[in-house]
């Protein structure tokens, strides 16, 4: 992609599972050459199959490992050897971005810290992702998102109804949040680099990642110091701001938060002129006032018709709603498709599949790296010959 953002840059990552290699997989979205140094054996994320995952599909790699790894050459490299290491740092010292996942205290050992990087190659940006930050007594402890992110930040607290138990978070959604701050990150500190001529640093932790994600309440408690006020659906403030079962045991979304303004034509698309002259209904206070209430003859209500009739008489009567779609539904939802936000890409092994468009688009350019992961240290011998390594130095290191 010649005319692409990032086109000529140069990106080697150093990492495993999701969050740094989804902002790798962003970076070759843009136009980034993307290096991806694995063991060899590979990472497990690599290894995994849809069928083990217990779904019917004998799709015979795994669908999220390339949608975080598309558009990269790989390599495969034991970085417990001094001469991989050695290798590894010839190839960086082609790039202009260095990205990783890789503990501090192991960053230091490998000789892959952002001081000893920038020493070598002061025009450097540096990129890591972390559960808990650089520095601190926690700067390497082990963590998944489901820790950092989820869990410790009062996101699993918060993300459920009153009086349900806390769910587990789905797969990777942390990690692809942490992925696109590292982004962010990266390309501030390029313009930074190109103004100064001085590389930069930039840290991102899936800690860091949640505080904000959870930003409105974390605002409110950092001021107030009281406990949150969690959602009771039977109890909504607002009924209007509310999820309500329908027929068949489907779900659908209110999301009038100007509840006055839409009120009165709820009431007449759903049939229920009633409620609206009800004298407890009259205003938000008094709905508010008389919730639970509200919340039954609505539920009373919406449960006699399908989701399909109701999608035809709320979408007709220009209120603001949504159905709570299963993912194989919104996969198919049509102004997804229009825009494009699913596209195909085409691996080996695995022929050509549809995977996750980026996350935004750029007028006039086109985005996204059409190539599948990477093989298994596919391009090894390439990029070391290009980084100037001699034949008898990579068939040792291949072999």
């Amino acid at each position: 992609m010649p005319d692409a953002p990032l086109a000529g840059v140069r990106v080697v990552e150093v990492a495993h599972y999701v969050a740094v290699p989804a902002a790798g997989a962003l970076l070759a979205d843009l136009g980034a050459e993307v290096v991806k140094v694995e063991l060899p054996r590979g990472e497990v994320y690599r290894h995994g199959r849809p069928r083990l995952s217990g779904y019917e599909s004998d799709f015979p790699e795994n669908p999220p490992f390339h949608m975080d790894n598309r558009g990269k050459r790989g390599v495969a490299l034991d970085l417990t050897r001094p001469e991989a290491r050695r290798a590894l740092l010839r190839v960086i010292e082609r790039s202009e971005i260095f990205i990783t996942n890789l503990l501090p205290a192991r960053r230091v050992k490998y000789g892959l810290d952002h001081a000893s990087l920038l020493g070598r190659q002061p025009r450097l940006v540096v990129g890591a992702i972390s559960g808990f930050g650089l520095g601190g007594q926690e700067q390497d402890r082990p963590a998944f998102d489901y820790a950092a992110y989820w869990a410790r930040t009062g996101l699993m607290d918060m993300m459920r109804d009153e009086g349900v138990p806390p769910s587990m978070q789905r797969p990777a959604v942390g990690d692809h949040a942490a992925a696109v701050n590292l982004v962010c990150g990266i390309l501030a500190a390029l313009r930074v680099r190109d103004a100064t001529g001085r590389g930069q640093y930039v840290d991102v932790s899936l800690l860091q990642t949640g505080f904000h994600i959870l930003g409105t309440d974390v605002a409110t408690a950092l001021v107030t110091r009281q406990p949150v006020k969690r959602h009771d659906r039977r109890r909504a403030v607002n009924p209007l701001w509310n999820s309500y079962p329908v027929a068949e045991g489907r779900w659908i979304q209110l999301v009038m938060i100007e509840a006055d303004r839409y009120w009165p034509q709820l009431c007449r698309a759903i049939g229920r002129e009633d409620l609206a002259a009800d004298p407890r209904f009259v205003d938000g206070w008094q709905r508010s006032k008389h919730s639970a209430a509200l919340v039954r003859e609505l539920e009373k209500t919406f449960e006699q018709r399908t989701l399909a009739e109701w999608r035809r008489i709320l979408d007709a009567a220009d209120v603001i709603w949504a159905p709570v779609n299963r993912v194989e539904e919104a996969i198919d939802d049509p102004q997804a498709r229009a825009l494009g936000y699913f596209y195909e890409v085409e691996s080996v092994s695995a022929g050509r599949f549809e995977t996750v468009a980026p996350p935004f688009r750029i007028e006039g350019l086109p985005l996204g790296a059409r190539r599948a992961a990477p093989g298994l240290g596919a391009d090894t011998a390439e990029v070391l010959r290009e980084a100037g390594l001699t034949r008898a130095e990579i068939d040792a290191l291949v072999s």
